[in-house]
């Protein structure tokens, strides 16, 4: 079917057409969520729903029981597809006074952010910690995500912050000219569309993704201030962690999620920063200093130009090694901004 042919499905009827609507919006979405394989009932009942008529190919041979086979053949699917997914861990990182600066300045600090990204990207795969990224320019900067799916792939992401922020900073530390970007980022889990558009009759390599995440990302970054981490107030999916189905807490807010992340970050020891052994690292929530000497976390509420309202956290991180300075990223609670943000 037609991408543009996707929304007209599902669309109201316009009155007085005398048209009805075929199919909801929501069967819409199920048909292009998850895995796309289906058995030939299926698609007779797909096909006689959306009024298109189905084209058999003949396959060289028989699909075999082999998960592979099958994962091919969904990938290529998804390649020249709309994809919807749920529950989508997305960071943002955006370069400060991106506007203001030359062409050539631009161009230099936009390859700096994406060294960090293979920098990164890299140095999880020493450890052995996999993630398939994949960037969609902002325009001042990536949103990044993760291709697979899941909480340890949403975790995995936010690891992946961590060690892009750090690169970036000690890339900082070092640099004579205005070629490294100072970097605010934001962190979300939220439900988005993915895509490839089309350059002719071929499809791009770049994937391209928007959504409720992206749109949240967006008004938080705003917000932002520089050197600023942002940690969205959402719900991340956990059904295929669910080895139960009457098991009813199947969310996890970004406090848990936090806290899982710190839990099972030694996934990233022995991994070297700028030549030296990374020993801990430490990620947490703000918030401020009770009685008794400890520290609650603090959730913001961030007015946007628009007049809406929406909630988050300042985040932080520490990376010490061996026989250098931490590597401390984001900024302290106390430096918040209180005309851009209030507690809640």
């Amino acid at each position: 079917m037609p991408h543009y042919a996707i929304a007209e499905y599902a669309a109201a009827p316009v009155p007085g057409s005398g048209k009805t609507q075929t199919v909801s919006a929501t069967f819409i979405t199920e048909l292009i969520s998850g895995d796309r394989q289906l058995t030939l009932l299926q698609m007779h009942k797909v096909a006689r729903l959306l009024a298109v008529e189905p084209k058999f190919i003949a396959l060289r041979q028989a699909l075999s029981d082999h998960p592979v086979e099958t994962q091919i053949v969904e990938k290529m699917v998804r390649r020249y597809g709309i994809n919807y997914v749920h529950s989508r861990a997305v960071t943002l990182f955006d370069i400060v006074g991106f506007g203001l600066l030359t062409p050539f300045e631009q161009m230099t600090q936009l390859n700096s952010l994406s060294y960090s990204l293979n920098s990164a990207h890299a140095k999880m795969l020493e450890v052995d910690v996999g993630i398939n990224f994949a960037r969609s320019s902002s325009g001042d900067g990536f949103y990044i995500w993760n291709r697979d799916h899941g909480l340890e792939a949403n975790v995995n992401l936010y690891h992946f912050m961590h060690l892009v922020l750090a690169d970036n900073a000690i890339a900082r530390s070092k640099a004579a000219a205005n070629s490294v970007p100072r970097l605010r980022s934001c962190f979300h889990v939220g439900s988005c569309y993915e895509f490839h558009q089309a350059e002719g009759l071929n499809p791009t390599v770049q994937d391209f993704i928007v959504g409720d995440v992206t749109i949240e990302l967006a008004r938080m970054i705003e917000a932002a201030l520089p050197g600023q981490i942002l940690v969205g107030d959402f719900m991340a999916d956990l059904s295929d962690q669910i080895k139960d189905a009457r098991e009813s807490q199947v969310n996890l807010d970004a406090v848990a999620f936090l806290q899982r992340a710190q839990n099972n970050i030694t996934k990233l020891s022995g991994i070297e920063l700028s030549g030296e052994r990374v020993t801990a690292i430490k990620c947490y929530l703000t918030g401020e200093r009770l009685e008794s000497g400890e520290f609650n976390i603090r959730r913001l509420n961030i007015k946007d130009k628009h007049g809406l309202t929406r909630s988050a956290y300042n985040a932080k991180i520490n990376i010490y090694r061996d026989k250098a300075q931490p590597i401390l990223l984001g900024i302290e609670d106390r430096n918040i901004a209180s005309e851009v943000f209030s507690a809640i």
